[in-house]
């Protein structure tokens, strides 16, 4: 089944999210002290994976139009907007504490879905319906959804839709990306990919520390961009 181990993924977020529900109560101080620590991990994360790049000069100008690209069409504000439409529907569901739902969501989406395991598990899910990336993602994902859950809130939770749309899309156009594209070619791909991907990751982790608002979201497009701009360069250059 293509889509087994995206909804593996999907259920170990879950499930962590739950999990943290029930066991875990922290003090804001501790609370703080754990959002320092995952803040820097991230940002680590995203230092070690935005050096992939063979080629930084199609990752800066994938940033710049992407953040064009973002800012035009207003994709932080889309998807704050969900984030505050699930924070509505769910207000009588939330303890004293008001968590940030809309932050909550926001965080983990991006850092579930941006990510080299993501795009590669997907890939693999759908060419050879070889789910063992995502099953190491997913107990990755499980964990981190916990940690994320007992310091952000139960908004995390909400993060397992965009990553079942965003893992199941890849997987199951996956046989058509190998019919347009050789293995040598799609791993560099791939590589420019998780470069763009680490430098959002980055960003994220700045965000958590509190130390400067990156507009993550706006960047988004950059993936994109950077697929569009190798694919050109590997046919035309």
């Amino acid at each position: 089944m293509v889509l087994w181990g995206t909804l593996v993924n999907v259920v170990a977020i879950i499930i962590g999210v739950l999990c943290a529900t029930v066991l875990f109560r922290v003090s804001d101080r501790v609370n703080n002290c754990i959002l320092q620590g995952l803040g820097l991990g991230v940002t680590v994360l995203g230092i070690s994976m935005g050096l992939k790049s063979s080629n930084f000069l199609f990752v800066i100008i994938s940033l710049v139009t992407g953040a064009v690209i973002g800012e035009l069409i207003g994709l932080e504000q889309k998807l704050l907007s969900i984030g505050n439409w699930l924070e509505h529907i769910t207000k009588r569901y939330q303890s004293g504490e008001g968590r940030d739902i809309s932050r909550a969501f926001m965080t983990a989406t991006l850092l579930y879905c941006v990510g080299a395991m993501a795009i590669l598990g997907a890939l693999d899910s759908g060419i050879r319906q070889d789910h063992t990336i995502l099953y190491t993602k997913s107990i990755l994902d499980g964990i981190s959804a916990m940690i994320f859950a007992g310091t952000l809130g139960f908004g995390v939770i909400f993060s397992a839709i965009p990553v079942l749309l965003y893992q199941g899309s890849i997987a199951l156009s996956a046989s058509l990306i190998t019919s347009f594209i050789s293995t040598e070619h799609l791993n560099l791909v791939i590589s420019e990919i998780t470069s763009v991907g680490g430098i959002l990751i980055f960003g994220i982790g700045l965000n958590i520390l509190h130390i400067k608002k990156i507009n993550v979201v706006n960047l988004l497009p950059s993936v994109m961009v950077i697929t569009i701009i190798v694919v050109i360069s590997m046919y035309f250059g």
